[in-house]
């Protein structure tokens, strides 16, 4: 009788484990959770505020998520449930499918709440702070020199494809390398159009214009190069760290033991730290030294070097450190398709995607990208970097839309831990593209 009952437990706990869970979520319960959702949606009362607009995005992106993780061919080249989220939202937006009230809510959201800022801040706090000092220290000398070269790459592939379209090189380098390596829409493209205004006396929207539709498609193309590289990296091992940019061959930077246990107190300390890192970061941008050589720097930037340098110089407590990681990849696992949904509606135009899709653009688009990530790969490797790390960091998120466009990216190559590079590559990036704009545009016009 105990044997029998015994084995009903164990029954009973092997069919529990089988159920599926969306969210940690029982799927009936969360089928419900949908329709509630859904329901309140279509009927217009959805609450434009923090609420209603987690609640759409929880629920599209566990349905895309989990799709677009089980589609073959999508979920291992494509980017599987986070760029189909990303997509898919956008797409009902351009549809019309999605109600103008949700579409608000979202947008409210991500824009006015900025609900994005935090998740960023959170994820490089937490990733800075759990690499090893002496790796970093490594890292940041030549990372740097990468994205320059990777940058050289993107105009050398550039001119080949403008050679082949029959785009004039001058054009290429101008209207297709500056504006796409140019550490996106805010912090390169709008600034871009200014110092290109500044310097031939035409109207900023002529090169905007162009600019932005070709950056958005260099963005798609970056995020399917980063599912690409990923897989490349499950078949060729040995030019993958698997989410580490530094090789530590025969370098001493084993990662100190930690037998500490993590509770509540040190993750809600680990948000005190990140959010102290960001306003750190942004009274560095905004008041105390907002340009260096007459080049705005962003927050994003200051805030990975100031963590960086914290790290370094190993004056954030151990227990403070793991509370910041234990934070960040409660973030990266629970949010990112909540993000995705995000950026879907309220950053992403599909109607602009699919007016500046035509042969010439995409070809010489991918030609630049696909130089960005050659150049970045070689000198990664050269300097110490592993390369399928050092191409997405330091190539692919400097050739895709900003902020969004890294999470996009990361997303697809599932290497959300390197969202630090990802920024220096986007803000940091974006300020040395902003000179290079200069030079280039004074050259040429």
């Amino acid at each position: 009788m105990e044997i029998t009952q015994g084995a009903k437990v164990a029954q009973g706990e092997k069919q529990e484990k089988k159920q599926m869970k969306v969210y940690g979520i029982p799927l009936p319960l969360f089928v419900l959770f949908a329709v509630i959702t859904i329901g309140a949606s279509v009927a217009g009362v959805l609450p434009v505020s923090i609420v209603g607009a987690l609640g759409a995005c929880l629920v599209l992106g566990a349905i895309f998520g989990e799709i677009g993780d089980r589609i073959p061919i999508w979920n291992e080249y494509i980017g599987g449930g986070a760029i189909l989220g990303f997509l898919g939202s956008a797409y009902l937006v351009y549809s019309k499918i999605m109600p103008e009230k949700t579409i608000e809510s979202i947008t409210v959201f991500m824009e006015d709440t900025d609900f994005l800022t935090l998740f960023i801040a959170v994820l490089i706090t937490g990733s800075m702070l759990s690499v090893n000092r002496k790796l970093l220290m490594r890292a940041m000398v030549g990372y740097v020199p990468t994205i320059i070269v990777g940058v050289l790459g993107a105009m050398v592939f550039g001119a080949i494809g403008g050679l082949l379209t029959g785009v004039p090189v001058t054009n290429v380098l101008s209207m297709y390398v500056l504006p796409i390596m140019g550490g996106g829409t805010g912090a390169g493209a709008l600034p871009m159009s200014e110092i290109y205004a500044a310097t031939t006396g035409n109207d900023p929207k002529q090169f905007l214009s162009f600019a932005l539709p070709i950056l958005t498609i260099a963005n798609i193309i970056s995020i399917f190069f980063a599912a690409i590289l990923n897989k490349l990296g499950q078949k060729k091992p040995m030019l993958s760290g698997n989410g580490e940019l530094v090789r530590g061959k025969g370098f001493d930077a084993e990662d100190e033991k930690s037998n500490l246990k993590i509770t509540h107190k040190e993750v809600g300390a680990g948000l005190v730290l990140s959010i102290g890192m960001f306003l750190l970061g942004t009274l560095m941008s905004k008041t105390i030294l907002p340009t260096i050589g007459g080049v705005k720097i962003h927050t994003f930037a200051y805030m990975v070097l100031l963590v960086a340098v914290f790290n370094m110089i190993n004056i954030i407590p151990e227990e403070l450190k793991q509370g910041a990681k234990k934070l960040q990849s409660f973030f990266s696992g629970q949010f990112l398709w909540v993000i995705m949904i995000g950026v879907g509606v309220a950053y992403t135009d599909l109607a602009e995607i699919i007016a500046a899709i035509n042969v010439t653009n995409v070809v010489i688009s991918a030609f630049i990208v696909t130089g960005a990530v050659v150049g970045t790969a070689l000198f990664g490797y050269f300097v110490g970097f592993y390369p399928i790390e050092s191409a997405i960091t330091a190539g692919l998120c400097m050739a895709n839309r900003g902020g969004s466009g890294d999470l996009a990216v990361l997303g697809a190559a599932k290497r959300m831990d390197l969202i630090s590079f990802a920024q220096i590559s986007s803000r940091l990036g974006g300020g040395i593209m902003l000179v290079i704009a200069s030079i280039v545009f004074g050259m040429l016009f």
